[in-house]
């Protein structure tokens, strides 16, 4: 190693399961790390909630005084793996007042205070890089800010949550219920204990407010995503998109409008067995960019998990270390478009509905009047069962969601409808 090189200095916040991996690396790879950053890398401390001992950590470097990492004056480099909102938020601001750059997996954190964070890196003209927040090992962030950044992106599509898709993904091969497969998952690892951030789409609405923002060079905060976990899939969705050649994923979806709005949201999508995302299996994640110039790109693999991420942070490590030795900064947040949210009664799909009829004649024709008196268009009818009552499944043309919440409240008081089961946005050409 050059004895002239540049040292930079790394305090890390937090020291979980990401965390001890990234010390871990840094520690183990070292020179390799410090050859490509063109900088001496030392970690210099990292701050933990409870003074506890971390296995590859020096005991050395560990303190329970997270304040006094962001303001050392020797520490060059932040690495946020602390996660939640508080004490984070407070810290990044306070490391990138006294002029140190930070990295970040934290995308609740960004989705919520992303906009004063990045202002506040940009007038202290140093770096908040954030790869790991979306997608663990996958480089969506750094893909779509330079690679694509001489392109218009028009849609990103992703399975960018392994907890979810590892569900969806036993229920359709092996035909088992939710509450089964979801405490397989937990006993596994890949969920919670309390795994309501993942089933309920708030982990993925999260990553949707990130991607929209990087796509569509607007600020888009969680709040502004629409959100439906898939707690309410059973297995006879399951099954029913199984017989139509599809399968139920569960995507965060950015586009823009016709009007130049951005729709943003987190919902089950039933797709055709040909979608590219289609085929990704248990807790590997996938992001489908369309754009103008490159067409659609694919990109994919796992999407959490301890040493995935660290090698998403490491990335962002190296390319920061190498702004710091050179006294320059990189990519901040674009946000000159400052598009509009569209709202979601306006966003355009088209629906699968499952519903319990009266088995007698004339109810096929009430029903498929009921979906004409909102102007939704029938692609398919498919029947089953015999008896007191039958199930239809429908699927649409594209509509309006405000249109189809008008037509499912006029079939549920339909008394030929016994229940309403399920309604799930199609995507891809489903027959």
């Amino acid at each position: 190693m050059d004895a002239g090189l540049k040292t930079i200095s790394i305090g890390m916040l937090g020291a979980g399961v990401v965390g001890s991996q990234v010390a871990r690396l840094l520690q183990s790879d070292r020179q390799e790390l410090s050859d490509r950053s063109g900088a001496l890398l030392v970690l210099k401390k990292v701050g933990v909630r409870t003074n506890t001992a971390r296995e590859g950590i020096d005991a050395s470097l560990i303190t329970t005084d997270l304040h006094s990492i962001v303001t050392d004056p020797e520490i060059n480099i932040v690495v946020e793996v602390l996660g939640g909102i508080e004490p984070a938020r407070t810290l990044i601001l306070e490391a990138i007042k006294n002029k140190k750059s930070v990295i970040t997996a934290n995308k609740a954190l960004l989705a919520t205070h992303g906009h004063e964070l990045f202002n506040a890196a940009d007038a202290a003209k140093v770096d908040l890089y954030y790869e790991a927040a979306v997608a663990g090992a996958i480089p969506i962030i750094r893909s779509m800010r330079e690679s694509l950044a001489g392109d218009q992106i028009t849609r990103v599509m992703g399975i960018v949550n392994g907890t979810t898709n590892y569900i969806l993904t036993k229920m359709h091969e092996e035909g088992r219920e939710f509450a089964e497969v979801l405490r397989e998952a937990q006993e596994l690892g890949f969920a919670e204990a309390d795994p309501t951030a993942d089933i309920g789409g708030h982990d993925a609405a999260a990553k949707a407010a990130l991607l929209a923002s990087l796509a569509f060079h607007s600020t888009v905060t969680i709040d502004e995503v629409y959100c439906e976990g898939i707690t309410s899939i059973s297995i006879d969705d399951v099954n029913a998109a199984k017989s139509m050649g599809c399968i139920i994923k569960l995507l965060a979806i950015a586009e823009l409008t016709v009007k130049d709005e951005i729709s943003v949201r987190v919902h089950p999508v039933i797709l055709p067995n040909s979608h590219p995302l289609a085929s990704v299996r248990n807790a590997f994640n996938a992001v489908y960019v369309e754009s103008e110039a490159a067409g659609e790109l694919m990109f994919y693999g796992r999407g959490a998990g301890g040493a995935p991420t660290a090698s998403a942070i490491l990335g962002d490590l190296v390319a920061v270390t190498r702004h710091r030795a050179y006294s320059t900064v990189g990519y901040g947040e674009s946000d000159y478009a400052d598009l509009d949210i569209a709202p979601m009664g306006e966003v355009k799909s088209q629906f699968f509905v499952r519903l319990q009829v009266a088995d007698k004649s004339g109810v096929l024709a009430s029903i498929a009047q009921t979906f004409a008196s909102e102007d939704i268009s029938i692609q398919t009818v498919r029947q089953s069962g015999l008896g007191k009552d039958a199930e239809l499944v429908v699927v649409t043309h594209a509509a309006s969601e405000s249109s189809l919440t008008a037509c499912i409240e006029k079939l549920t008081a339909m008394e030929i409808v016994s229940k309403v089961e399920s309604v799930i946005r199609v995507e891809g050409a489903v027959s």
